[in-house]
């Protein structure tokens, strides 16, 4: 099952990926100011999942990805995929696995890790 995962994007607003149960995006919300506005849109989704919206679309490099409108607005963007079936793989796995899937929230700590700077050898 997939899981829809809280973080923060670099500007202190807050987001949420959708991902797979390989654990890749699948998409990517639009972004909130508030925490709360953002566990309240996953909350909505998840239980009016049959009324989301998918609209396909190919990019100009001829990647393909889908724009996920709910309640009349534009709510996420997905990943680009290289073909249309796995478009549609990734849109099956949303309306399959988006209602039981759980909420992780990484936004204290992004994946459990403390940011460090690399060493590169010279």
């Amino acid at each position: 099952m997939g899981a829809f995962v809280i973080s923060k994007r670099f500007n202190d607003e807050y987001k949420f990926v959708f991902t797979s149960r390989k654990g890749k995006v699948v998409f990517t919300s639009l972004s909130y100011e508030l925490k709360f506005e953002c566990e309240e849109a996953v909350d909505r989704f998840k239980e009016k999942i049959d009324s989301a919206d998918f609209k396909k679309f190919k990019s100009s490099g001829g990647k393909y990805f889908f724009k996920l409108v709910f309640e009349g607005k534009h709510f996420a963007t997905s990943r680009k995929y290289s073909t249309a079936l796995m478009l549609q793989k990734g849109i099956n796995e949303i309306v399959k696995y988006g209602v039981q899937s759980e909420i992780l929230d990484f936004t204290d700590n992004p994946f459990g890790f403390e940011e460090e700077e690399l060493e590169t050898e010279v």
